[in-house]
C-alpha cells in the first residue's frame, strides 16, 4: 500500500477543511443584521453553518487520527480487527479507521 499517496491526500483534505472552518468561523462572528426578518434568516443560516462546522471538525479529527496512523505504521489496518482496509474503501474515505466488515457490525 502506498501510504505516502494517502498521506498527501489527507494533508490536502486537512488544509481544505481548515480553510473552510476558518471561513465558517468568520461568517458566524460577523455582526447581525438589525432588521428582524433578515436576522431570522441569518439565524437559520448560522444553524446550517454550525452544523457544517461540526461535521467538518469531526472529519478533521478523523484525518488527524489517520495521519497519526501513518506515522505509527498502522495506516490501512482496521482498528477493530486488524485486517487490511480495502484500497477501494480508502480511496472513498481516506481517513477510514475500520474495514467494511467491521463498519457493518457497528
Amino acid at each position: 500500500m502506498d501510504t505516502h499517496k494517502y498521506q498527501a491526500i489527507l494533508i490536502a483534505r486537512r488544509s481544505e477543511l481548515q480553510h473552510r472552518l476558518e471561513r465558517i468561523e468568520t461568517d458566524l462572528d460577523r455582526p447581525g443584521n438589525p432588521d428582524d426578518d433578515d436576522r431570522a434568516i441569518e439565524r437559520n443560516n448560522d444553524e446550517v453553518l454550525e452544523e457544517l462546522g461540526g461535521a467538518g471538525q469531526k472529519e478533521l479529527e478523523a484525518i488527524e487520527a489517520a495521519l497519526d496512523r501513518v506515522v505509527a505504521g498502522t495506516f490501512g489496518a482496521c482498528a477493530q480487527c486488524g485486517q487490511p482496509i480495502a484500497d477501494e474503501r480508502l480511496q472513498a474515505v481516506p481517513h477510514a479507521a475500520l474495514c467494511s466488515d467491521c463498519l457493518k457490525d457497528r
